[in-house]
């Protein structure tokens, strides 16, 4: 997990990007996720029409590039970009690329907030091609992206497909009105719920934020991996930093036989207006 600040300039995001990548890869990381929109900072703090500039094609340039590196360096790589379909039409997305610099396919975030400080409905279309696994050389993963990370239905759905693991780049931190206290129990339970995605599907669950201030937002990084039990795996502090996990995805099957919540599942319970008053 790759947890850094964004330059202004979006090459130079790139180029900052592409060091850390090598540098994952020559410490031994194979599955390497950056963070939500790393290309720029955090634009969703107002409504400016100009941010669209920053959006291109996916597949397209920053994916072609990075694919470079996947496939020099035998790594997974997670791409999040802001995606530009068409005029007037775009997605907050991750992009998957294998190990021989294969472009895998997309994710679209799902669950667009508009919040005070994160106007992202403005710039943002839901996503509509569904959760997504994709299978790497080096594990299934499933990509979800910041605010999916309150929903256990995608967190479900994407672990129903087969995740090995669940992985969210992120962008989240304080406003200034926030106090300490109130930002230590929104980190705590940012935590809380993905630990219990963990634990409910069976697998990792691995949160990628981004750190530094920014329009006044104060990104808190602490970004973390977490297995099946909801236990921490590692976690980041509130610096740049390279955070590596070790995921042993073959214990997965061993864990779902011990804890079988797939296979109690009552789907025929879960329908609107099943209870009784």
């Amino acid at each position: 997990m790759i947890q850094a600040s964004s330059l202004i300039l979006p090459d130079d995001n790139l180029q900052k990007a592409e060091r850390l990548i090598r540098q994952a890869a020559a410490e031994g990381g194979q599955i390497i996720c950056l963070q939500e929109l790393f290309m720029s900072p955090y634009f969703c703090r107002s409504v400016d029409e100009s941010n669209f500039s920053l959006s291109e094609p996916v597949p397209g340039p920053v994916t072609g590039r990075l694919a470079k590196l996947a496939k020099k360096y035998g790594i997974v790589l997670v791409i999040p970009v802001f995606e530009r379909q068409a005029a007037g039409i775009y997605y907050n997305t991750a992009a998957v690329v294998d190990a021989d610099g294969s472009y895998l396919g997309k994710y679209r975030k799902m669950h667009i907030p508009e919040d005070p400080g994160f106007l992202e409905k403005y710039y943002f279309t839901p996503g509509d091609i569904g959760y997504k696994v994709f299978n790497t050389r080096f594990g299934r993963l499933g990509t979800l992206i910041c605010y999916d990370q309150w929903y256990p239905e995608a967190a479900r759905q994407t672990a129903l497909l087969g995740a090995d693991i669940l992985i969210y780049p992120t962008a989240i931190g304080s406003l200034p009105h926030e106090t300490g206290e109130v930002t230590a129990g929104y980190i705590d339970a940012w935590q809380t719920i993905q630990r219990s995605h963990a634990i409910a599907n069976g697998c990792f669950v691995a949160s990628v934020n981004r750190v530094g201030t920014e329009d006044n937002i104060e990104f808190w990084g602490r970004s973390f991996a977490c297995g099946p039990f909801g236990q921490i795996i590692c976690e980041g502090g509130q610096g740049e930093e390279i955070i590596y996990a070790d995921c042993d995805f073959d214990s997965i099957e061993a864990h779902r036989h011990d804890w079988p919540f797939f296979r109690d599942r009552r789907t025929d319970s879960y329908g609107e207006n099943k209870g009784r008053t």
